[in-house]
């Protein structure tokens, strides 16, 4: 989705820089990209990125690394006898909650993907992150989610406001995701 969006966001004339953890995809035409292997190295080339020189920035966070990560890690391989039965987790930082400028104005949108309570859960996020606004998709539905081509999404705004989209190409919804924040400016 991440992808679809940057893509979306290029060919509408934005400046756009893509922040992507580990993956096969191809970098959009237009979009510079940053790719990072951590939770930690991703929060600082968001951080980096978002208060590059510039007026206004909009954030858009497509997908969120792990909540946790090993506490200790280890310098060489573990071999089944050196290995204990506890792994100690740390929480890795809320990169959407956390961002922030030092100047000029921010605009974060989020991506609630859940399995349960959807609209209470994404405006529950909406809230607690500051967002502008959240896209919810129900990753049960058919055709939703993870691993797919489409997705089923809702916009839900600061205000309130709802917006439905029935299925689509994630393409599609990201175009819909670029235009929404632009009729909204």
């Amino acid at each position: 989705m991440g992808f679809a969006v940057a893509e979306a966001a290029a060919k509408k004339g934005f400046k756009v820089t893509l922040v992507a953890g580990p993956v096969a995809l191809k970098t959009p035409k237009g979009v510079e990209r940053i790719d990072v292997v951590s939770a930690r190295e991703m929060f600082a080339a968001v951080q980096e990125a978002v208060n590059e020189d510039g007026d206004d920035v909009v954030f858009i966070a497509t997908a969120a690394v792990a909540d946790f990560r090993p506490k200790r890690k280890a310098d060489k391989k573990l071999k089944k006898g050196e290995m204990t039965t506890t792994l100690e987790l740390v929480k890795n930082p809320d990169i959407l909650k956390s961002v922030k400028r030092k100047s000029g104005t921010l605009v974060k949108v989020g991506f609630a993907a859940e399995t349960n309570d959807l609209l209470k859960e994404a405006a529950r996020k909406c809230r607690e992150k500051g967002l502008a606004f959240i896209v919810a998709n129900d990753v049960t539905k058919a055709g939703a989610g993870f691993g797919k081509d489409t997705n089923i999404v809702t916009f839900l705004t600061a205000e309130g406001e709802m917006k439905p989209l029935e299925l689509m190409s994630k393409r599609l919804v990201a175009k819909k995701i670029i235009d929404f924040i632009v009729s909204r400016r």
